[in-house]
């Protein structure tokens, strides 16, 4: 089967550009199962209930999230009752929501785990950890083991990627919104790719407007972040090709599109 996972989706170009792509892509690349990171769908900080719903209607089937899940209050009203997102899993356990869920497509059972770095994030547990404990609970019941890990420092990524290779399925970076080159298959049959890259905005610093960024590099100032809402797009995903009897990727493959917006 075809796992397609969509880099974080940031603002309303990130949704206008996951609505628009979403039937192309499932019909090029002959996909059987969504996963989109939407922790950025509202105006760059978080997500609401009806971006969420929109998401599940387009055909996106797990929605993860990260350092920035309760950013809008709006997700303290749905998140209990959301049976298709997830949040980091190393959260503490008071916190709202769920870190992972299994899920069912046409009879295969397909787990997906969110995890959040530690290095230059939030404090939470351990990852490694946490991906021990989850792991113990569902392997026994499907083998298609599917882990977002929204972490900042790349040499924590590669190395929870080793960590958990020849057990996930695939691990798929999200956070830092720059797709990275290294997209393989790990020694002991893991797909992983450090980051996966974001969905939205391309002129922009990794989705906010780049007057904003420099400015606050030049003199150090605190000043408000916009979203760039006008122009042209990327979408960035990966495609993983797997065996769901073993769980073993055979595949996976970065998925970069640049669409130049014409204006008169």
């Amino acid at each position: 089967m075809n796992i397609l996972f969509i880099g974080d989706i940031y603002g309303s170009l990130g949704r206008k550009t996951v609505k628009n792509y979403i039937p192309r892509l499932k019909d090029q690349y002959k996909v059987n199962f969504i996963i989109a990171n939407g922790e950025n769908a509202a105006h760059g900080r978080g997500i609401t209930e009806s971006m969420y719903k929109e998401f599940i209607e387009e055909g996106i089937r797990v929605i993860t999230m990260g350092n920035h899940t309760f950013d809008n209050r709006d997700i303290y009203n749905f998140i209990d009752g959301a049976k298709n997102l997830i949040r980091p899993a190393n959260m503490d356990i008071s916190v709202p929501g769920k870190g992972f869920d299994i899920y069912n497509y046409n009879g295969i059972k397909i787990a997906v785990i969110n995890l959040s770095g530690r290095t230059f994030m939030n404090p939470m547990n351990c990852p490694f950890r946490t991906f021990d404990e989850i792991y113990q609970s569902v392997k026994d019941i499907t083998p298609n083991i599917i882990v977002d890990f929204h972490a900042e420092a790349t040499s924590e990524k590669v190395a929870f990627g080793y960590y958990v290779d020849g057990r996930a399925t695939a691990v798929i970076g999200t956070h830092t919104h720059v797709a990275t080159a290294d997209a393989r298959v790990l020694p002991n049959q893991t797909a992983y790719i450090t980051d996966v890259g974001m969905t939205g905005p391309l002129n922009g610093v990794i989705g906010v407007d780049k007057e904003n960024v420099i400015s606050r590099f030049i003199n150090g100032l605190p000043n408000r972040f916009s979203p760039v809402e006008e122009g042209d797009i990327q979408l960035n995903a990966v495609l993983i090709s797997l065996d769901e009897n073993t769980g073993i990727p055979n595949h996976i493959e970065s998925i970069n599109i640049i669409e130049k917006i014409h204006t008169s």
